[in-house]
């Protein structure tokens, strides 16, 4: 398999691209101020960053959203990035929404709790999340940045009108690869983003235990896979690169079956630099 990591200066020049596509959306639309929900991971706290060197640490808002399946870990690490960048950070808990849903809901959908936390009552937490973000936005007039990675988007992995909510995705064309990239890049000045969150596994803290790998390949697998696909590469010629047979056409049937969630997402920044 192919090292896909790219060089540092096109790691700047991408993270230029980034700035200023939030820059001169946020002018475009007439929007002054941005806000974002900061989970305590990497993709959100690269999206604040970069949003931060747009706009300035006082026009940027954060929230932290915790579920009863949040670890302290998240919200201290949320807290810590936000301190480190100078933004506001609110803190809106969601587990008493949540009961309220599944107390609603229970003899609709039949919810059994022996059953776990499926998908739709993961897919509820981000959507209650999505709503809490539009409001703020409502109330305030700030812009709300998505911040799911091209990775993600690519298999499918994210809610609609959950975490797909926003009027910007700026990570949209980014694989989740170049997003640590871009995190070390922007810690080379200092410690702006914690190293526990680029350290820690990545997880959407839907239900307890969740790592992406459990429903993902790992990212490094799939981006090698995403790359060699938009180079036009088949299949068999991916294979022939070192890829798992099985793995690569699993990655093609999640990008096929998964398109209307992408015909539905907001708009990204249109980036020179590969990958």
């Amino acid at each position: 398999m192919s090292d896909i990591r790219l060089p540092k200066d096109k790691v700047a020049l991408m993270r230029g691209e980034l700035v200023s596509g939030i820059r001169d959306f946020m002018k475009k639309n007439g929007f002054t101020k941005a806000v974002l929900g900061l989970s305590g991971g990497i993709d959100s706290a690269v999206t604040c960053c970069l949003a931060v060197e747009a706009a300035g640490p006082e026009n940027v808002l954060g929230l932290s959203m915790p579920s009863k399946y949040s670890s302290e870990e998240s919200g201290f690490y949320a807290g810590k990035l936000a301190e480190n960048l100078g933004v506001d950070l609110s803190v809106v808990p969601i587990s008493g929404i949540y009961d309220s849903y599944l107390g609603t809901l229970k003899d609709a959908l039949s919810i059994d709790h022996a059953e776990g936390v499926e998908v739709y009552l993961q897919n509820i937490q981000a959507r209650i999340r999505g709503n809490i973000l539009m409001a703020f936005s409502n109330r305030f007039g700030h812009l709300v940045l998505a911040t799911g990675n091209k990775s993600e988007a690519m298999m499918g992995y994210c809610t609609l009108y959950g975490d797909t909510v926003g009027g910007l995705a700026p990570l949209a064309g980014v694989l989740k690869t170049t997003v640590y990239q871009i995190a070390e890049q922007i810690n080379e000045a200092g410690e702006s983003i914690p190293s526990w969150i680029i350290d820690r596994h990545p997880t959407a803290e839907l239900k307890p235990g969740q790592k992406d790998q459990d429903s993902l390949p790992p990212y490094d697998v799939l981006d090698g896979i995403l790359y060699y696909l938009e180079k036009g590469a088949d299949p068999d010629e991916i294979v022939s690169k070192g890829y798992d047979n099985s793995t690569v056409r699993g990655v093609l049937d999640a990008i096929e079956k998964t398109e209307f969630k992408r015909k539905q997402v907001p708009p990204g920044i249109r980036l020179s630099t590969e990958i």
